[in-house]
């Protein structure tokens, strides 16, 4: 486990954002609010002005924190409880214990304890972000973008770029492609280096038929060292498109001596591109 009770609860869940290349990910939800944050959304207590009963919690959801993501979530969630035991008003607490029941798959549980956090701390970025992006997945899509709103509108929100993303996965998901690449596309200018973010932004212009662009988000990607399967195949699809069949083999070579079991290769041994 990382040295979790050194750190802001914050800081710590920012840690965990994944980088993988899929869309749908839970690694797409992942902060609470900062320690030290009062429980009615008022002034930054720092750490000094606590008092005992607080000071416990917030080391307690620090420790949940490293549980979680160790992957141990039982270890987690028990954390978490023995912390809402110590200040049952400290909202990161609650804010946490609703990724672990996302994770735990229990999305009743998870929205109760978005809900209690928000009753808390009505403006928190970090809460609103994870409450809208479990929406999104239960396809409450109107819902979702409200409370994406809410968290952007924040102006001393560090993780923007993070949520931006996230909003424009949802939007995508709802059909809503225009408004999708422009969340996309805003991620994108906030941080260029996140390979999720580049990815679903040429997947999306790749099906919008907006090829060259799509080429050269996918291209970055694919000279950099996150280029992966899904990667390599849709820069794969998107040469075929624009006709380029040399850096379609190119690509098609980096995937055959790089993923030779991926169902990635076998689609394009198969001739299948358009899945």
């Amino acid at each position: 486990m990382r040295g979790a009770s050194g750190l802001g609860v914050a800081a710590v869940l920012r840690g965990l954002v994944c980088l993988g290349l899929v869309a749908a990910l839970l690694a797409l939800a992942g902060c609470a609010t900062p320690a030290g944050t009062s429980a009615t959304g008022a002034d930054p207590i720092t750490e000094s002005d606590e008092s005992p009963a607080r000071k416990r919690a917030r080391i307690r959801t620090e420790l949940a924190v490293g549980y979680f993501e160790e992957g141990r979530t039982e270890v987690a969630l028990d954390e978490v409880k023995q912390a809402l035991g110590h200040d049952p008003l400290y909202a990161p607490a609650y804010n946490l214990r609703g990724l672990i029941y996302l994770r735990l798959s229990d999305p009743r549980q998870a929205e109760d304890s978005f809900r209690r956090a928000l009753a808390l701390n009505p403006r928190d970025p970090d809460t609103l972000h994870n409450y809208a992006w479990m929406m999104c997945g239960q396809g409450r899509h109107d819902e979702a973008e409200r409370a994406f709103g809410q968290a952007l509108a924040s102006p001393v929100y560090p993780a923007r770029a993070r949520t931006y993303l996230a909003q424009g996965v949802c939007q995508a998901r709802a059909g809503r492609l225009t408004q999708a690449q422009d969340s996309l596309t805003r991620a994108y200018e906030l941080d260029a280096s996140n390979p999720l973010t580049g990815y679903n932004l040429a997947q999306l212009l790749y099906r919008q038929g907006e090829l060259p662009r799509a080429r050269f988000y996918i291209r970055r990607l694919n000279n950099s060292d996150s280029a992966n399967a899904e990667s390599l195949w849709l820069g794969i699809r998107v040469e075929r498109r624009l006709s380029d069949t040399v850096a379609m083999q190119q690509l098609a070579d980096q995937l055959r001596k790089r993923y030779p079991q991926s169902r990635e290769l076998t689609a394009y041994d198969k001739g299948i591109f358009d899945e």
